[in-house]
């Protein structure tokens, strides 16, 4: 589709613009996309990386010739921090579905929970989640896991460089990640639950670093949204 005539005030984000957002809960990565082409009026918008809908933190958008940095950014190590709950399973491997299959956690200790990151740490091969957007077959996974089909699908070789927790309070344990792209931390978490023989999924997540850039230098939504009508305005 061609770009239709933009106001002169927009043109830097024709001519191409490194976004740093932090998005909302809930939001998909595509919404952020998408809202950004409607306040621009700029098509060509991508963002290198997506986040689940139940995650926050940090998302780069390229706007215009920027687009182009897209695979190099996508490329770029990942650092999360995030939350999981110990003594259950979900579907979706998060809070996406109902927790299930129950178990006693009572003997599980601190230092057990500590010993059980490290078989995690190097080159691992993951199961990415049946609750997720990879196509097969030109349908996405979780549109089949949705309808309770389970698709099969190949695991993928992942580097996990840390697996940090940071705090314990049965059932609960927070943690951070630092790790290459592709990686899934529903399925690391679920794979840790699974270490430790009662199961596990993941209660929150946020992207904290995409490479050199930092969630702390992200704009909310709303902060953008401003900027861009005080340009228009002026």
């Amino acid at each position: 589709m061609k770009q239709k005539p933009i106001p002169p005030a927009l043109t830097p984000f024709l001519e191409g613009k490194v976004l740093l957002i932090d998005k909302p809960l809930n939001w998909t990565s595509f919404d952020m996309v998408k809202k950004v082409r409607w306040l621009t009026k700029i098509m060509k918008v991508g963002h290198a990386g997506t986040l689940d809908p139940l995650a926050t933190g940090l998302l780069i958008i390229c706007t215009g010739k920027f687009t182009k940095q897209i695979n190099e950014f996508m490329g770029m190590q990942k650092e999360y921090t995030g939350s999981l709950v110990l003594g259950a399973t979900t579907a979706s491997y998060d809070l996406e579905q109902e927790p299930e299959h129950f178990k006693p956690i009572d003997t599980i200790t601190p230092l057990a929970i500590q010993e059980a990151t490290k078989q995690f740490i190097g080159t691992i091969l993951q199961m990415p989640p049946q609750h997720s957007a990879i196509k097969k077959d030109g349908k996405r996974l979780y549109e089949s896991a949705r309808q309770g089909i389970e698709v099969k699908v190949d695991p993928r070789q992942v580097t996990i460089e840390q697996f940090e927790i940071t705090k314990i309070d049965l059932p609960n344990i927070e943690f951070r990640v630092l790790c290459s792209t592709g990686t899934y931390i529903r399925s690391l978490v679920h794979d840790f639950g699974q270490a430790l023989g009662v199961g596990a999924y993941m209660s929150g997540l946020r992207r904290t670093k995409i490479g050199k850039f930092n969630v702390e230098d992200a704009m909310q939504w709303e902060a953008l949204e401003k900027e861009i009508n005080t340009l228009l305005e002026g």
